[in-house]
């Protein structure tokens, strides 16, 4: 009985750290820039990007307000600021983010392309897995929004 009960909870917790972990997946081959542009969003919901030609998907990008250098600084330093964010790739136009989810740990990539020709930095953020998101995409893009037009960085840039 006790040998049982203690291969039925070695079985649940194995099972359980291989969902867990397949949630964080691979990382996509398609992320980063490409004729100036951030990747297209899938045909599923689970996707913003300022890029995108289609209304369900878009986002505005965020117009500069101040100098590319200081937006480009105070983005990096919300970045490190939160705790399911990690700086995955950077060079002088672009970041590469990964963000983890606390309870299911899925992984969702977010990206940020400095245009500064444009006066403008384009958004992506997307979800590896599933169909709905719930709207957390929409939701992290939002929020450094809103963090550097508080701090009268950026605004709404027009589409």
């Amino acid at each position: 009985m006790f040998t049982s009960r203690v291969y039925t909870r070695s079985t649940f917790i194995l099972t359980c750290s291989l969902v867990l972990t397949a949630c964080t997946g691979a990382r996509p081959h398609n992320l980063g820039i490409v004729n100036s542009t951030l990747a297209p969003c899938p045909e599923t919901p689970n996707c913003v990007s300022s890029d995108s030609l289609d209304e369900s998907h878009y986002v505005p990008a965020f117009k500069l307000e101040a100098s590319s250098e200081q937006v480009w600084a105070e983005i990096k330093l919300y970045l490190d600021s939160q705790s399911n964010m990690e700086i995955v790739r950077e060079l002088k136009d672009y970041l590469y983010v990964e963000s983890t989810s606390t309870l299911m740990r899925f992984v969702d990539d977010f990206e940020l392309h400095l245009r500064e020709q444009n006066g403008i930095i384009a958004v992506r953020s997307a979800s590896r897995y599933g169909k709905s998101d719930f709207g957390v995409n929409k939701e992290r893009v939002d929020a450094l929004y809103l963090y550097l037009n508080e701090k009268g960085l950026v605004s709404e840039a027009i589409k």
